[in-house]
């Protein structure tokens, strides 16, 4: 008996001495957990429901020249509800839900008060911290909704929470697209968003977020997060006007041809500010999208536009002159066993080089350049890249192909070569490469590199400004030059581009139609050739402003000539661009002094007075046009012409010649303030004709005596 109690016992001190182990292990682990390696277990939980989050800076605005946004970050907002905050009592939650509700569904009507109701109710229920309400809030709204009952007071009294996301958009659509750019994650960043990413991007800012339910991360304030920097504000060169004229006279061409893609960009000649640049390639369906930017992309064989530098480099070098006469045989010439021809049958006979390069003659050309440098054709070579015809331009939009100039010692150089890169085969260039050596023959030799942008601005500071990059101070002679613009004048006035020619303006440039081959067939196989037609010149000819080159690849429409394809769309954008450039224009001169004549001489003005005047007084009149309402009068011997006088509504008038009472009529009507000196008509004005009209200018006229 004695025995069996001490086995009992013996087991029971066992498992108590078991149990007291156990409890003095847990009480050492709990100690060793939350003493000794607490920090260390603390940072764990926090690292997996607590992070220092990022939180993106609102990235900067890009503007046209004018200030017109191009492209801007729009704040969008997301709506939560801490049903659970601890400042918000189950009276006063129920006391206001409902209208809470109501001001809810009536903002966002897709859902009734008693959905709205009904979400809110099951939120406080089950104590959710972070509970949807809407996505893509705007400001307007976000600012109603701060009013409303419970969100009104608050994260913490009305558990109201919102969180702002920022969406890229472009105010003008597909508005110079390509050039404007992108940047997006997993993608190569394109046009300007990706060559100023660094100035656009701005400072991300840092939050404390914390990890609830359902995974999602809800922000927390605490004491050290960081705010965010704006990125910088970009101030492009794009004349918006300009692009958007040139967009639409583009599309109008390729839908009228039926193009496979084109493009078209205009630089302003002295600083090679862009002022317009437009892509645009055929969907299957036969719509027209910007989906590649071939102005600074696309290197193909440029043709005749090339002709140009093939004869500054041979004028250049010594070689040919203006007057050089050519023979153009019967529009054929043979290289070896290669045949170039002319399009015009029969050829021009024999003419001059600059005969032959406003006809844009291959024979002639091709002829005279293989005649003075067949043996030695590397010096042609060498004067093209003296040109800088062989280098990148370095542009800042990334994207830009290289040059290619074939040297004689490629593996590709043969007998033939020289002749068909004379004409502009066998190289290859963009558009802007091409456009900016024209510029630089405008630009009476300087050549300028292409400018996108202005300046870099943060929140108006003004932080960087971009001045005009020089290439080349001088890519020839001014001899050169000279009879280069002579011939690109020529071209208009009388050769290929005639078509293009006004009698307001001078256009100066050259037509280019190219062959471009398929890379499977070669040239051989017609209809496996499609055609570039492309028009490169700077207007107005004798003060050049504007360069501008058009090129538009593979029409179908039996009609791939440069100057019937490519030329009207520069003309569309030159005239645009020429009628809202008033300093362009040439000064109007002011009326010279009256006629002597038996006949009394009378003022212009208004049609009405002057016509009772000379029928009382049985004065011959001739009126040239419908009748006016205001006229100018011509005093000859024996008749009196009236011709109708345009008073255009936005620009000063011509008021020379006229009475000072009509001439104030006219000029107070426009907004102008006048006054005036002297007595009888008015033989000038202080603020010239055709100006534009500035409401409230003061303008003084001054009188006859």
């Amino acid at each position: 008996m004695k025995d069996n109690k001490q086995t009992i016992f013996s087991r029971v001190y066992l498992i108590y001495g078991m149990v007291c182990l156990f409890a003095i292990i847990i009480i050492g682990q709990t100690v060793n957990l939350q003493i000794i390696q607490g920090d260390k277990w603390k940072e764990k939980e926090e690292s997996l429901t607590r992070t220092f989050k990022e939180i993106d800076a609102v990235r900067g605005n890009i503007y046209a020249a004018d200030g017109s946004l191009l492209a801007t970050s729009i704040p969008k907002y997301e709506i939560r509800f801490d049903a659970n905050t601890n400042a918000l009592t189950d009276g006063y939650f129920n006391e206001n839900v409902d209208s809470l509700a109501f001001e809810l569904s009536k903002l966002y009507p897709e859902k009734t008060k008693w959905q709205y109701l009904t979400a809110l109710k099951t939120a406080r229920k089950k104590g959710a911290r972070y509970q949807l309400i809407r996505r893509n809030v705007k400001y307007t709204d976000l600012k109603r909704i701060k009013k409303f009952p419970i969100f009104r007071n608050g994260k913490y009294k009305g558990g109201f929470i919102y969180t702002q996301q920022n969406r890229r958009v472009n105010p003008f659509n597909i508005l110079a697209s390509r050039t404007i750019g992108y940047e997006r994650e997993g993608l190569k960043p394109v046009g300007l968003e990706g060559a100023y990413s660094k100035e656009l991007t701005g400072v991300n800012g840092k939050q404390w977020m914390q990890k609830i339910a359902g995974g999602v991360w809800m922000p927390i304030d605490e004491n050290n997060g960081k705010e965010s920097e704006d990125g910088s504000d970009i101030y492009t060169t794009i004349d918006i006007n300009i692009q958007d004229v040139a967009e639409h006279a583009l599309l109008k061409q390729l839908e009228t041809h039926q193009a496979d893609h084109g493009c078209v960009v205009m630089m302003e000649v002295a600083t090679g500010d862009v002022k317009a640049i437009a892509n645009l390639k055929r969907n299957i369906d036969g719509t027209y999208y910007e989906g590649y930017n071939y102005v600074i992309g696309e290197s193909t064989e440029p043709g005749s536009v090339f002709k140009l530098a093939s004869l500054m480099a041979a004028f250049e070098d010594g070689y040919l002159d203006l007057n050089d006469r050519v023979n153009t045989e019967n529009g054929t010439t043979k290289f070896y066993d290669a045949v170039m021809r002319d399009s015009h049958e029969g050829g021009y006979g024999t003419i001059s080089i600059k005969e032959s390069f406003m006809k844009s003659s291959n024979v002639a050309i091709s002829k005279e350049i293989n005649r003075v440098y067949s043996a030695k054709p590397q010096e042609f070579i060498d004067r093209l890249y003296k040109m800088d015809l062989n280098k990148k331009l370095g542009i800042e939009i990334a994207g830009e192909s290289s040059p290619f100039i074939k040297s004689t010692d490629s593996q590709t150089w043969s007998g033939i070569s020289l002749p068909w890169m004379s004409i502009g085969y066998e190289v290859q260039m963009t558009p802007l490469q091409i456009l900016t050596f024209y510029n630089a023959v405008a630009n009476d030799g300087k050549m300028v590199k292409p400018k996108f942008v202005k300046e870099i601005r943060q929140r108006g500071k003004l932080i960087k400004h971009y001045d005009t990059v020089v290439i080349n101070n001088s890519i020839c002679s001014k001899k050169t030059i000279q009879m280069a613009k002579e011939m690109l004048e020529g071209v208009v006035e009388e050769g290929t581009g005639r078509n293009l020619k006004n009698a307001v303006y001078k256009i100066a440039g050259k037509t280019g139609t190219a062959q471009i081959a398929n890379d499977k067939y070669g040239y051989k196989y017609e209809a496996k050739v499609s055609h570039q037609a492309s028009f490169v010149g700077y207007f107005p000819a004798d003060k050049p402003k504007y360069s501008c080159i058009v090129v538009i690849n593979a029409p179908t429409q039996n009609v791939y000539y440069g100057n019937l394809v490519a030329g009207p769309i520069f003309k569309e954008v030159a005239d645009k661009v020429y009628a809202s450039s008033i300093q362009i224009h040439e000064e109007l001169k002011t009326k010279e002094s009256f006629a002597a004549s038996r006949i009394p001489v009378a003022k212009n003005g208004y049609y009405s007075d002057l016509s009772k005047i000379y029928s009382t007084l049985h004065v011959k009149t001739i009126l040239s046009s419908n009748t006016p309402k205001w006229a100018k009068v011509t005093t000859s011997e024996k008749e009196v012409k009236i011709d109708k006088k345009n008073i255009a509504p936005i620009y000063v008038a011509d008021v020379t010649g006229m009475s000072i009472r009509d001439a104030i009529y006219i000029l107070e009507n426009q907004g102008l303030r006048v006054s005036f000196t002297g007595n009888g008509a008015v033989i000038n004005q202080s603020v010239l004709p055709g100006n534009k009209i500035i409401k409230g200018e003061k303008i003084i006229l001054e009188l006859a005596s």
